[in-house]
Order: structure tokens, then C-alpha cells, then sequence
């Protein structure tokens, strides 16, 4: 799979060498959205990329709550980022804890049809205005079954894939990669990482506490963020350069108190 990917960024590169890369959209759902301050410590990756970025490259986060490729491009969302973006930017395409929703009509996209189908437009559509399509399998939630990580999206991540191989679209496998970062922490000490707060806390985004496994602390946010940077920087186009060698406000093991830069 490795060198399909790298076969497939490797004709993008070449196509268009000229082409800097500069700005990355982001188009997915809560797992990647920007939160506002008075949202600690609620981050998304998409928030958190930037910092393992080189200066003149720019993040512009598209990510939104709640959104299944199904209602990202009923709501115009999409079309947006196709009239934003410019020739040579790369768009970060990543859902599918939202069109798994089946009991969630508005939502919902089965992963064999309506998924693929929606990536496929995504993808062709991103092409034909000169971007760079990149898909992002969806991350983990903190699942664990007889001691290991449950892939609650399989269904999902194995149809991006698939695509890989038929389009030739470059692929950040977050599934495998966060799958593989959480288990090694286990149950306990993967903890931190998600949302799981006691009222005790005194947190004016959760006065009552939350316990959430599918959502991103800072430290989650700044994690994820950090495996989407590993695997942009594994890929055979211009924005590699661009990702910083060492990024130490994504491998943070303690909170900062914000989803701030250093």
C-alpha cells in the first residue's frame, strides 16, 4: 500500500512542479474543527496542524460538527472550499464517523454507495480546479475491545483505500496510525487524549463533566495532528518540505492550558 501511495503523489508532484502547495484545506467534521477558546479543552487536529508547519504555509480549517460527506455537500460546504482554493493547494478530505449515523437519515451515507460515491465527486472535482485531493481515513475512537483498539469505521477507511488504488489519490491512513498510537497507550493512558472531565473540573465549556470518547482533548488534537503531519511529510509532494522536522508543540505530553503555538 505504501508504494501505491507514493507512486500516486509522485505523478501529482510531477504534473505540477511548479506548484508551491502553500495553503491546506481541511474539508471534515468535529475530529478536525476549529474550536474557539471558550471551548477548552476541545480541539480538533485541523486547529492543531499549523504547528507543525512551515511559516508561509497556511491552514485554512473547513471542518464543521457533525457533517457526513452527504450534508458537507448539501450544505455548500464543499463548493466553498472549490471556490476558496487555488491551483496546487491540497485538500484534506477526511469523514465517516458522521455517515455512519444510520439512525440519522440527514446524515447518513452507507460506506459501499453513497460514501464512495460522494469521495469520488470530491476527488474529480478537486482535480478538475487544480488542487491536490488527499484522503484522511477517519481516527480512532478510544474503543477498546478485550484489551485492543475496535476500528468502529472499518467500513469507511476500507473504501478510501480502495480508491487509492482505482483513482490514484494519495491517502493519510489516520485509522491505522491512531489505532496503532492509542492501543500502545492502552485503555487508561489513552485517557487523557479524549474528552473525559469530571464537573469537579470546573471546565466553563463542560460545568457537568463529560465523558467522551470520540472527540479530542488538547493532547488528543496535538496528537492527531502530529500523525497527519508524519504521513504528509512520507508523501512524495512539495508540501513534504514544508513540514517541520521537529514538532514539538504536537508531541506535547502535557497540557499547555490552550491550543496555542509555542
Amino acid at each position: 500500500m505504501r508504494g501505491v501511495l507514493a507512486a500516486a503523489a509522485g505523478l501529482i508532484a510531477l504534473a505540477s512542479p511548479a506548484l508551491a502547495q502553500s495553503r491546506i484545506f481541511v474539508a471534515s467534521d468535529s475530529t478536525a474543527q476549529y474550536y474557539a477558546a471558550d471551548r477548552y479543552p476541545q480541539t480538533g487536529w485541523g486547529q492543531m496542524l499549523q504547528c507543525g508547519l512551515a511559516p508561509d504555509v497556511e491552514v485554512v480549517n473547513r471542518a464543521m460538527g457533525g457533517r457526513s460527506t452527504r450534508t458537507f455537500l448539501s450544505e455548500g460546504r464543499w463548493d466553498k472550499i472549490l471556490a476558496d482554493a487555488k491551483a496546487g493547494d491540497l485538500v484534506l478530505i477526511q469523514f465517516g464517523h458522521n455517515d455512519s449515523s444510520s439512525t440519522k437519515p440527514e446524515r447518513y451515507a452507507p460506506a459501499a454507495t453513497v460514501y464512495r460515491d460522494n469521495l469520488l465527486r470530491m476527488i474529480w472535482e478537486a482535480r478538475g480546479h487544480g488542487l491536490v485531493p488527499v484522503l484522511v481515513t477517519p481516527p480512532v475512537r478510544r474503543s477498546f475491545v478485550d484489551g485492543k483498539v475496535k476500528l468502529d469505521f472499518a467500513d469507511y477507511s476500507q473504501v478510501m483505500r480502495e480508491l487509492v488504488v482505482t483513482t490514484g489519490t494519495p491517502l493519510i491512513d489516520l485509522e491505522a496510525r491512531s489505532a496503532e498510537f492509542i492501543g500502545h497507550l492502552g485503555e487508561a493512558g489513552s485517557k487523557p487524549y479524549y474528552l473525559h472531565y469530571p464537573a469537579e473540573a470546573h471546565l466553563a465549556a463542560f460545568p457537568k463533566g463529560i465523558d467522551d470518547d470520540t472527540h479530542f482533548s488538547e493532547l488528543g488534537g496535538r496528537a492527531m495532528a502530529n500523525l497527519v503531519a508524519q504521513e504528509l511529510k512520507s508523501l512524495k509532494m512539495p508540501v513534504a518540505e514544508k513540514i517541520l522536522a521537529e514538532r514539538p508543540d504536537l508531541s506535547r505530553t502535557m497540557p499547555l492550558g490552550s491550543a496555542a503555538c509555542r
